[in-house]
This record gives structure tokens, sequence and C-alpha cells, in this order.
């Protein structure tokens, strides 16, 4: 089959030809219809996080199940499923919990045969297949544990999205911070993760939601997805900005860029007793600075790290799939453009630049 491949830690794919095995146990053979473009995939294509090469990155994923292992219980061939990173085992004390996200076993998802040990492979030898999807490709060999089934009439570009961008973005608001009807929420960061908490803290019954970017052109596309007021970054203080337009600052704020200035933003943006969520993908060596007298005992802020919106994949897609067929959460607007696969060098460029919310990849 045809992938985007990184060989090398310099953010650039080569499209080439690799063989996919069939599947085993309780592994799914999808056919990508759409595969979306996250940050996240750029960092790890710069960035040494201990990704072993080559790669096949790429886990926002939306296809149609192809071929089931003999050991699957959930999908038959045929099926419309979205993809996502969440890998979890289904029996460790937090998976039984609700909490898959923090499973404690997530390599059961991947192969330990060692006849057997991979599923993608180029000449003969192992490509690694990132997060468990590698969906930069024509076709993905993936756990059951990290697929949902969702509605035939979803559009698969639309669909890709649900698997990262929405269940980060829009779960942060919702499950991880709890955000109740008539509270204030401030976003830090208008990409596609930061628009669907936007989303999330409006279907959550948020009062004021404030976005803030460095792109001033970022605030109309803000407003389409229920942001109330728009701070441009580049103009001055956003932590000043943000109290004049709320006495005392934000219930919730969201730091949605991952670097350090604006993590510590977060953290003065909210009022005494409220809480920063740290969403973005920060490099292996960052660290941030936090006055504890005065940050977390004085003013009682609740600081977080969220990963992947703290959701469970099987319960929070189909959900949002639903609110989506509904009309009541915005997928088109995520979607600056459709691409091709050999495109996707040129599309991350732009990604990079700050300019544009998704491309999706529906031409393989």
């Amino acid at each position: 089959m045809k992938a985007a491949i990184l060989n090398s830690l310099d953010g650039t794919f080569q499209i080439e030809e690799i063989d996919i095995d069939a599947p085993r146990g309780r592994e799914v053979l999808v056919e990508v219809k759409a595969s979306g473009l996250c940050h996240s995939d750029l960092h790890f294509a710069e960035q040494d996080f201990g990704v072993p090469l080559p790669a096949v990155l790429g886990h926002e994923l939306a296809g149609v199940v192809l071929a089931i292992g003999p050991e699957v219980r959930e999908f038959v061939v045929g099926d419309h499923v979205v993809g996502s990173l969440i890998q979890f085992c289904g029996h460790c004390r937090a998976c039984i919990g609700g909490r898959t996200y923090q499973c404690t076993h997530p390599e059961e998802t991947l192969r330990d045969d060692p006849d057997h040990a991979h599923r993608l492979t180029r000449n003969g030898e192992g490509v690694a297949q990132v997060f468990g999807t590698g969906a930069f490709a024509e076709r993905a060999l993936v756990h059951e544990n990290q697929l949902a089934k969702v509605p035939k009439e979803l559009p698969f570009a639309q669909a890709s999205l649900l698997g990262c961008g929405t269940i980060t973005g829009a779960g942060a608001a919702i499950n991880t911070a709890s955000v109740r009807p008539g509270e204030t929420v401030a976003v830090i960061g208008i990409g596609g993760v930061g628009l669907n908490v936007i989303s999330g803290a409006q279907l959550a019954g948020a009062a004021r939601i404030v976005a803030i970017d460095m792109q001033p052109k970022k605030e109309e596309l803000a407003r389409k997805f229920g942001a109330t007021d728009f701070i441009d970054a580049s103009a001055g203080d956003s932590v000043a900005a943000v109290q004049a337009l709320i006495e005392g600052g934000v219930d919730h704020a969201f730091e949605v860029v991952g670097i350090k200035a604006t993590s510590e933003q977060a953290i003065k943006m909210v009022r005494k007793g409220g809480g920063a969520y740290l969403i973005g993908v920060h490099s292996p060596a960052n660290t941030i600075d936090v006055n504890v007298t005065i940050d977390l005992l004085t003013n009682q802020v609740d600081l977080r790290g969220v990963y992947m919106g703290s959701s469970n994949i099987k319960h929070d897609i189909p959900m949002y799939a639903r609110l989506y067929l509904e009309g009541k959460l915005n997928l088109d607007d995520l979607i600056s453009r459709e691409i091709s696969l050999s495109d996707i060098n040129d599309a991350y460029k732009e990604l990079k630049g700050g300019a544009i919310a998704r491309s999706v990849i529906t031409s393989f």
C-alpha cells in the first residue's frame, strides 16, 4: 500500500510503497477514507519523542472495515469507524473505572508475537506504526479497542476529526474541566483543538468564551464556534485583557499551544479557585514556572494536564457524531481543505504557520 513515511526527524514525509499484514487476534483492517493532519504528528516528526524510524504517523482516522481478526467482537466488514490514539487494555483498574485514557497497559493493543511482530514492513524490515494507528496510509491495521463505530451518513472528512481534535478539545471542556452553565472560559490558541474547546464550552453552557490567538483573522472563525470575545495576543498583555473583560479572571483557562509563556498565562488568567488546563504538546525538555504559594495555595488554582480530553472513545466519539448529525456540533468549519496524501508536506507547512484549522487527506 501507499504510505507517507517519516525516515528522519526533519518534519518531512516520503510517499512510498510498504506492506501491511493481515489482521490477527483483535486487529481490524481499515480502508482509510480520511486522515486529519494534527499538529501533534508534526511535533513527533520534528522532535525526538523516542519513536523508532522509519515510521508511519497519523491518528485522525476514518474509514471502512475491510477485514477483521478472528477474535474481534465489536466490528464487522463494512462498518464505518473512527480511530483514536487512545490505547487501552479494558481490564486494568483505570479502564474498569471508565478512565480508558489512563490505561496502565496500553501495550496490550500492540503485537507481542515475535514471529509476526510488525504490522507494517518495508522490504521485509519493520516500520513503526505510531500511536498504533499509522493513518497516513491507504490502509490501517488497528486493535479494536482503538476504534469506534459511527453512523454511515457521517462524512468521512468530518468523522476523522472526532478521533483526536474533537475528543481532545471538546472533551477538555466537558470531561476534564466539567464546565457548567453560566461559567466563563478562555482558550489560548485557536487551531483545530482550540476551536473544539470552544465548541465543548458552548455545549456545556458557558456564558462567556474568550478566544485568544496571535492572528486577528482567527476571530471570525472562533465566533463561528461560539466564542463571545476575541483577544489579539500580538497586541499586548493577554492576561490583562482577559481580566479587563471578566473581573477577577475566568473560571477555566485552556492552553492549546504548548509553550512555556502561554501555559503560565493560563494560570494567571483564572479567578481564585479556577482551573488552568494544559492541552498543548510541549517539547519533552520544556518546564514551566509555577509560584506554589501565590498560584496554588493562595489563589487555589487547579492546574491540570489534559490527555485526549479525558475521553472514553467508545462513548464519546459516537456521541459527538450524533451531535454533528443533529446540527449541534460544528465540524464543517474545522476543515480548511481536503488534500491528497502527496500534498502532506505542503499542508503541514501551512498548518505550522497557523493560518489554517485542519487539512484532511481524503485522496490516497
